[in-house]
């Protein structure tokens, strides 16, 4: 029976697994973005996530930790200086896993690991802004404004007054009353 037996051992031997999830890791960290499969990158969710909480203090023990554990100089650098000032106000879940599909040669379930500050399409930076579609002219064109401004205005009759209000439908606008 496998009863608390919660880590995944991914078909290797522990030393091998820690270098490969520390490899991961530094490769995380440098590049913000890596590919790979989904059981690894939920291990190395539960590796790399509380390297990020402990660089949040940014002390000479935590440095220390942390590179026990990455045994990366770079990256122990980058995890510092530029990654914790990012996620500093952030309570946890410093990672996003995005699945991609499966792999050709063996079928293996497929992701993208990322750091979750470091997307600017999802975040909404320059590269969500450079491309805006829009369905419907949420504003007049310049020649519709002028030919309104010159016409004169309806006089309206008791007629039209009588009538029951018109219900306003998406990007219209309804006239004015006087």
């Amino acid at each position: 029976m496998r009863h608390s037996r919660v880590i995944n051992h991914l078909g290797r031997t522990s030393s091998h697994r820690k270098a490969m999830l520390s490899n991961m890791a530094t490769s995380l960290i440098l590049h913000k973005r890596i590919t790979t499969t989904t059981a690894k990158a939920k291990a190395l969710r539960t590796f790399v996530e509380p390297l990020i909480t402990k660089s949040k203090e940014d002390s000479t023990h935590s440095r220390r930790v942390v590179f026990s554990y990455l045994k990366d100089k770079t990256a122990v650098a980058e995890l510092f200086r530029e990654v914790s000032p990012k996620v500093a106000e952030r309570p946890g879940g410093y990672t996003r896993i995005l699945k991609i599909g499966n792999r050709i040669g063996d079928n293996a379930d497929m992701c993208i690991m990322e750091l979750v500050d470091y997307n600017e399409a999802m975040i909404g930076g320059e590269a969500a802004k450079t491309k805006t579609t829009r369905r419907r002219r949420t504003t007049k064109k310049k020649d519709d404004v002028v030919a309104e401004a010159k016409a004169p205005k309806a006089v309206k009759t008791k007629a039209a007054k009588s009538e029951k209000p018109v219900e306003k439908a998406a990007g219209e606008s309804l006239p004015e009353s006087e």
